[in-house]
């Protein structure tokens, strides 16, 4: 049976809670579409999320890799479509790191896209009614840092392993602190990352429409 690793972050940034590893660690253990899911939390520290990652995709053996994260403020679910390779932080992670312009992969690409069929998961998202779009950007942050080196090691071990990022919005309880901003419910976001999840193994061609940005 195939195995699905989708992992999520430990809370920062002055947050209590961390609603990706909220919703992802539901999944663990799931049935998805004949694979088997496997959740597993990051640490929110540049280096020591990717050493993470990397040992639960040696656990693990995947064929396809979801990181999720949290991007409080975004209306809907995004669904990266590429990763750089520069670490910039506005704020210190968790254990007080703050690079500034600094390779996530010293010579590596200076990016890397997202091999997860990303306007496929966007079209079943919203047929079920669940708000999301692509996102042309994954910041600069740790989320950056662990997708793009997810796939400098999806393309190091020969393409065999679909990964990529998803990040979604602050639940109810979190954005009740910041008063305007968008939220979206706990098991909204379960059912959108089991969507993903059923896309990811099933399309292997991406839909061709749009879903690029003016700015």
């Amino acid at each position: 049976m195939k195995t699905v690793l989708i992992t999520a972050f430990e809370p920062f940034g002055g947050e209590r809670i961390n609603p990706s590893w909220e919703a992802v660690k539901q999944l663990e253990g799931r049935i998805i579409a004949g694979a088997t899911v496997r959740a597993r939390q990051l640490p929110c520290v540049f280096g020591l999320a990717l050493m993470r990652l990397q040992a639960a995709m040696e656990e693990t053996q995947p064929a396809v890799v979801i990181a999720v994260g949290q991007a409080g403020g975004r209306v809907d679910m995004t669904v990266e479509r590429v990763a750089i390779n520069v670490d910039d932080a506005r704020i210190p992670d968790n254990q007080g790191n703050q690079p500034v312009d600094t390779p996530v992969v010293p010579g590596g690409p200076a990016a890397w896209f997202s091999t997860l069929p990303i306007k496929a998961t966007v079209q079943a998202l919203r047929e079920a009614g669940i708000p999301a779009s692509v996102s042309q950007s994954a910041g600069t942050y740790v989320c950056n840092h662990v997708m793009y080196g997810l796939l400098q090691a999806q393309a190091a071990g020969g393409g065999m392993v679909k990964g990529g990022f998803i990040h979604i919005p602050w639940l109810p309880e979190q954005a009740v602190h910041h008063p305007g901003a968008a939220s979206m419910a706990l098991q909204t976001v379960v059912e959108g990352l089991t969507i993903a999840i059923r896309v990811a193994l099933s399309v292997e061609t991406d839909l061709r429409h749009s879903g690029g940005a003016t700015h």
